[in-house]
């Protein structure tokens, strides 16, 4: 079978499209490229979609720990504690057994047992509580000279908060949240390895790598070439973040714009 034969019959099976029997002897090189490749379709929509919809979240969660009334105050305090102090990989199995357990009260929670819903649930309300940080910390740092400067203008409320402190919250905490963007990218390798099933083996670029490893008892292969996509679409990352920080610092001298600076975690 030709490289090209490859592409064609194993380039979307992550998704269901193309052959459905893996193979299972004389692993070429093109294959473990492949399949690999095929399997970060999962980790991209994973990591795109719960950045995109907890972006959204970790504002308004942001603005509750801001906020002077209690009863917003605390229940976001509380969801940003519980979710950054606990592990992700305890939250995959925790979210996979609770929503076990609803499928069989109702049928209508079906889907939450499946990667596609559930462990994006749990990865969106993950990346929200870190994100929610980084914004509640950009907020307490607003130069109070810009909210007086807006008041003196005369504005109030949602202009003030559209046209002075949303646009400044983002700017200071831009570099920190491009890292956390690619923390999240990597913990999507997670998901298929902490309750939710693989159905019919379409799993995620991990799940593949594994399977290659599995079968020829040789991981400095597969795995190479998995750190080798993250790699890729890491350095797209910061490509793609490094345009909207210039964008949003583009008011800036030179010297004082913020830089993008990846600091890696320790432990997540």
């Amino acid at each position: 079978m030709s490289c090209w034969e490859t592409i064609q019959d194993y380039g979307l099976r992550s998704i269901g499209i193309g052959e459905r029997l893996l193979p299972r002897t004389d692993f070429t090189l093109c294959e473990h490229f492949v399949l690999i490749g095929s399997g970060m379709i999962w980790n991209v929509y994973f990591g795109v979609m719960a950045l995109v919809t907890g972006f959204c979240l970790a504002t308004a969660v942001a603005l509750g720990k801001l906020s002077a009334n209690a009863l917003l105050r605390k229940p976001s305090e509380w969801f940003v504690f519980v979710f950054r102090g606990s592990p992700l990989f305890i939250q995959f199995f925790f979210a996979y057994f609770l929503f076990l357990n609803l499928k069989s009260v109702h049928p209508v929670f079906d889907p939450f047992t499946a990667a596609w819903l559930g462990a994006l649930i749990v990865l969106f309300l993950n990346t929200a509580a870190y994100s929610a940080e980084i914004f509640y910390g950009a907020l307490r740092s607003i130069p109070k000279g810009d909210v007086e400067a807006a008041d003196a203008y005369g504005m109030s409320g949602w202009p003030r908060f559209r046209r002075i402190i949303w646009p400044t919250m983002l700017r200071l905490a831009w570099p920190a949240y491009t890292n956390e963007a690619i923390f999240l990218f990597h913990a999507t390798t997670l998901v298929f390895f902490s309750g939710f099933p693989a159905w019919q083996q379409k799993g995620d670029a991990l799940y593949y790598a594994s399977y290659f490893a599995d079968k020829t008892f040789n991981p400095f292969i597969p795995y190479p070439i998995l750190a080798f996509y993250f790699i890729l679409f890491t350095l797209a990352i910061v490509g793609a973040f490094g345009l909207v920080n210039k964008r949003l610092n583009r008011h800036l001298p030179q010297n004082e714009r913020r830089k993008l600076r990846l600091r890696p975690n320790l432990i997540r």
